[in-house]
């Protein structure tokens, strides 16, 4: 009997993907860059950005702050998807929820995959971020998702933005098709 129920409870839990292949396209970069979910360390933050690769939420989503040295941000599924008009990327998220933290201690180093939020710890949603240099101030303040194994010099040829706060000027750079793997 306690077979059957620790089965029924192991397919009850949610699905997650193992990973992530997002293909860039833009006038910067061009190409693919393969991520390693760590589902064991943000169950819930994966989740939601396995559930949304899967349904094509993040396909067609630009890259709508990219900081020279620090991160390339995108992830905006609400208002990240017309790359001729960026005055709202970055203000919106997925129509689910806001998550509660998960931080953990791993570092923020060069490829680390970590989830966008506001002032609040716990209002990340749908955008995320990728570390071109490692970025140690963000420890645990930021819940960590996962880091790139394939794919850095695609994220390092990802157009610049201006300005400190990584402002994309003309047309960005998107993630052209989102895949969840395992």
């Amino acid at each position: 009997m306690f077979k059957a129920a620790a089965f029924l409870a192991l397919m009850a839990s949610p699905a997650f993907a193992s990973g992530l292949e997002i293909e860039v396209e833009g006038e910067g970069a061009n190409g693919t860059i393969t991520i390693d979910l760590f589902e064991d360390v943000a169950p819930e933050h994966v989740e939601r950005i396995s559930g949304l690769a899967s349904s094509g939420s993040y396909d067609g989503v630009v890259f709508h702050r990219v900081i020279d040295g620090f991160m390339a941000q995108t992830g905006d599924v609400q208002f990240g998807k017309d790359p001729s008009n960026l005055s709202q990327a970055g203000r919106g998220g997925s129509d689910q929820p806001n998550l509660p933290a998960e931080f953990s201690e791993l570092p923020f180093d060069r490829g680390v995959v970590g989830m966008a939020r506001s002032q609040s710890p716990n209002s990340a949603n749908s955008q995320f971020f990728i570390m071109f240099e490692p970025g140690h101030f963000l420890n645990g303040q930021y819940t960590v998702v996962g880091t790139v194994t394939e794919g850095l010099d695609v994220l390092d040829a990802i157009k610049l933005g201006a300005g400190p706060n990584g402002s994309i000027v003309g047309l960005p750079d998107m993630m052209k098709k989102v895949t969840a793997i395992d």
